[in-house]
C-alpha cells in the first residue's frame, strides 16, 4: 500500500514539475515584444514563432502515442515536430509569411494542453516520458533564452534577476589533479532519469594533469583578442578558420566594439565589458584560445574527474543539495558572474565554478558509450548527432534547469556555433 502511495506522490511531483516548466517557457515568449515574435535572431535557428507551436507540438507528438487520442491538425503536428542543426551552412532561408498566425498557433497549443490534461491527470503516461517532456521543454528555455539574447534590446521588455555578488580580480591558477578513477554515465540500474546517451555508467582512469581553478575570463581573452589570436592561421585548425574566415568572426558573441572599448550585451543592457566574467565562445574559438596560452582543452573524463574526483557524490562539492551559495542556475539569473564568486561550489580539488555560470567544452567529441540503446520512442535525440561534428559540453549556467546538473547528464554542440551560454577552462599534461 505504501509502495503504491510513493508511485502517486512521485507521478504528482512530476506532473507540478511538468507546469512549472511550462511556465518558463511561457515567461520566454512574454519577454519579446508581440510584433517581434516573427524574428530570427539566429541565423541557424528558426523563428520564435516556430518554438511556440514546437514546445506543445513534441509533449503532443510524445505523449499522444500512449492513448487514444485523436490528433486534430496533422499538419501542424508535422511542421513543429522538429528544429534544426545546419551545420556549417545549409540555413533556413523561409519568410514569415510562411507561417501560421500567431492566433493560430496558440490556439494549436492550447488544444493540445487541454487534451493532455485528461490523459496526465489519469495517469495515463509513465514516468520515462514524463521526464523526457520536462526536460526537452527545460532545455528550449535555455536554448531560448541564449537566442532571445541576441534579439535588440529595444525589442524585450526587461526583467529582474538576482543581484552580483562582490568579487575581486580572479587570478589565473592551475590545479594539479592527481591520477584517478572516475564514472562516466549513468547505471541501468540507477533509480534516476537518464537520455539515452547517459548509459552505460562505466568507470575510467585518468593520468594525471593540471586544469584552470577557473573559467577562462574576458579579461583573459581580451590578451588572445589584443594578441591577434583570431588573425592567426597556426592556432585554427583548417575548419575552424575556414568557418571564422567564412563567417567573419572577429570575437565572441557577446561582445561588441564601441570606438576604442569593448562592451557586453547583457540578455536587457550594454555594459562595459566584465573582465571577471566567463568569456562564452564556441569551440573553435576556446581551442584557438588554447593553444594560443599553450594548453588543450579537458577531455570528457578529464573535467569528471575534477569535478568529481573519484567519488560519488551527486555534486562536485557533495551531497549538499544545490543552492545559491553553490552558483546561480535553475533560471536564477539572465546573465554571469564573475568566476570566483562562489566558493562554496568548488570540487575537492578545489577547481570552482563547474556547474554555473556557463557549460563547459571539452575535447570530446559527442559519442555513444558502450551499450548505448538510443530511447525507442526518441530514436535520434542522440544517434543523429554521432556525427564527429558536434563535442561534449558539461556543467550549466544560470539558465540551466536544476535536474539537468547531475553529473551524468551531457550537453553538446557543433564547433561553430556561438551563442550557446558556454566557456571553457584550459587542461594541461595528461592524455598518456
Amino acid at each position: 500500500m505504501l509502495a503504491a502511495q510513493d508511485q502517486v506522490e512521485s507521478y504528482q511531483a512530476l506532473l507540478n514539475r511538468l507546469d512549472r516548466a511550462r511556465a518558463e517557457t511561457d515567461k520566454l515568449f512574454g519577454l519579446v515584444r508581440p510584433d517581434t515574435l516573427y524574428d530570427r535572431p539566429i541565423a541557424e535557428r528558426h523563428r520564435i514563432v516556430f518554438y511556440i507551436g514546437h514546445l506543445e507540438a513534441f509533449d503532443w507528438n510524445l505523449l499522444r502515442p500512449q492513448s487514444d487520442l485523436q490528433t486534430f491538425d496533422a499538419d501542424l503536428d508535422r511542421l513543429f515536430a522538429f528544429g534544426i542543426d545546419p551545420v556549417d551552412g545549409g540555413l533556413p532561408a523561409d519568410q514569415p509569411s510562411d507561417w501560421p498566425r500567431l492566433e493560430q498557433v496558440r490556439r494549436y497549443g492550447a488544444r493540445i494542453r487541454a487534451a493532455l490534461a485528461a490523459l496526465l491527470e489519469r495517469g495515463g503516461v509513465s514516468e520515462t516520458l514524463l521526464h523526457t517532456a520536462i526536460e526537452h521543454r527545460l532545455m528550449h528555455a535555455e536554448t531560448l533564452a541564449y537566442m532571445l539574447h541576441q534579439l535588440p534590446l529595444e525589442k524585450k521588455i526587461r526583467q529582474a534577476q538576482a543581484a552580483v555578488p562582490e568579487s575581486g580580480q580572479p587570478r589565473a591558477e592551475a590545479i594539479e589533479i592527481p591520477d584517478g578513477c572516475v564514472t562516466l554515465g549513468l547505471s541501468r540500474q540507477a533509480p534516476d532519469f537518464g537520455w539515452d546517451n547517459e548509459y552505460e555508467g562505466h568507470v575510467v582512469r585518468v593520468p594525471g594533469f593540471a586544469i584552470d581553478r577557473y573559467k577562462v575570463t574576458n579579461g583573459q581573452f581580451l590578451e588572445f583578442v589584443r594578441a591577434g589570436g583570431y588573425q592567426d592561421r597556426s592556432l585554427w585548425t583548417a575548419a575552424d578558420w575556414g568557418w571564422k574566415t567564412a563567417s567573419g568572426v572577429s570575437h565572441p558573441a557577446f561582445w561588441k566594439k564601441a570606438g576604442n572599448e569593448w562592451r557586453w550585451r547583457t540578455m536587457f543592457d550594454e555594459i562595459p565589458l566584465p573582465h571577471s566574467w566567463p568569456v562564452y565562445v564556441s569551440h573553435a574559438e576556446a581551442s584557438a584560445f588554447a593553444r594560443w596560452a599553450g594548453k588543450r582543452l579537458p577531455t570528457e573524463a578529464e573535467w569528471q574527474r575534477a569535478s568529481y574526483g573519484s567519488s560519488d557524490s551527486p555534486f562536485p562539492w557533495g551531497p549538499e543539495t544545490p543552492g545559491p551559495e553553490h552558483g546561480y542556475f535553475d533560471f536564477a539569473r539572465w546573465d554571469p558572474l564573475p568566476v570566483d564568486a562562489f566558493p562554496r561550489g568548488r570540487s575537492e580539488f578545489g577547481v570552482e565554478g563547474l556547474l554555473a555560470n556557463g557549460w563547459e567544452w571539452t575535447s570530446t567529441p559527442f559519442g555513444p558509450f558502450a551499450g548505448f540503446q538510443a530511447f525507442p520512442f526518441y530514436e535520434g535525440y542522440s544517434a543523429n548527432f554521432f556525427d564527429g561534428k558536434h563535442f561534449v559540453m558539461k556543467g550549466g549556467s544560470p539558465r540551466t534547469g536544476r535536474s539537468m546538473l547531475r553529473r551524468s547528464f551531457r550537453n553538446w554542440f557543433q564547433p561553430h556555433y556561438p551563442y550557446v551560454y558556454a566557456g571553457f577552462r584550459c587542461a594541461g599534461g595528461g592524455l598518456k
